[in-house]
C-alpha cells in the first residue's frame, strides 16, 4: 500500500471558465493558470504521483511547456493514472476537499465524484469530495482563489 497528498491553489481571473474535478462551475471567475487552472485534479495528479514517489504535476507536466497550455486536467489525470497502473498499482480509495469561500459547490460534489471516477475507472464509492470554507481567511476567504488537497490510497495490482 502506498499513500500520497497533493496540494494545489490557483488565484480566479475575470474571463475564464471555474473548472473543479472537470466539471465547469458557474461563477463569476475562472482560475488562472496555464492549464484549466482545475487545482481539484491537479491536488489528485500529484497525490498519485507522491505515492509513487513519481515527483509532482509540475515535473510531468511542466507550465514551460506549450503543449499544456489550456490543457484538459482530466485528461492530465487519466494519463497519470495510466502511468501509475503500468507501475502495478491500483486505486483503493481517495478523499479531497477544495477550499473555497466562493462558489457554494455542495450541488455539484456528486457530478465532480462521477468524474473523477469516470477518469479512473473506478468505483464513485472510492472517490470522497468535500467542500469547505476559510471562514474569511486567508485568500480563499478573501474570495482570491480556491485551493484543493488530495489524499489517495494506492495498492499493489
Amino acid at each position: 500500500m502506498r499513500i500520497g497528498i497533493g496540494y494545489d491553489a490557483h488565484r480566479f481571473q475575470v474571463g475564464k471558465s471555474l473548472i473543479l474535478g472537470g466539471i465547469n462551475i458557474p461563477y463569476n471567475f475562472g482560475l488562472s493558470g496555464h492549464s484549466d487552472a482545475d487545482v481539484l485534479t491537479h491536488s489528485f495528479i500529484d497525490a498519485l504521483l507522491g505515492a509513487l514517489n513519481l515527483g509532482d504535476i509540475g515535473s510531468w507536466f511542466p507550465d514551460s511547456d506549450q503543449n499544456y497550455k489550456g490543457a484538459n486536467s482530466i485528461e492530465l489525470l487519466k494519463y497519470t493514472y495510466k502511468k501509475v497502473y503500468e507501475f502495478g498499482y491500483s486505486l483503493v480509495n481517495s478523499d479531497s476537499v477544495i477550499i473555497a469561500q466562493e462558489p457554494k459547490l455542495r450541488e455539484y460534489i456528486p457530478l465532480i465524484c462521477q468524474k473523477l471516477s469516470l477518469a479512473l475507472n473506478a468505483q464513485s464509492n472510492c472517490i470522497s469530495v468535500k467542500a469547505t470554507t476559510t471562514e474569511g481567511m486567508g485568500f480563499e476567504g478573501r474570495k482570491e482563489g480556491v485551493a484543493a488537497q488530495t489524499v489517495c490510497l494506492l495498492e499493489k495490482k
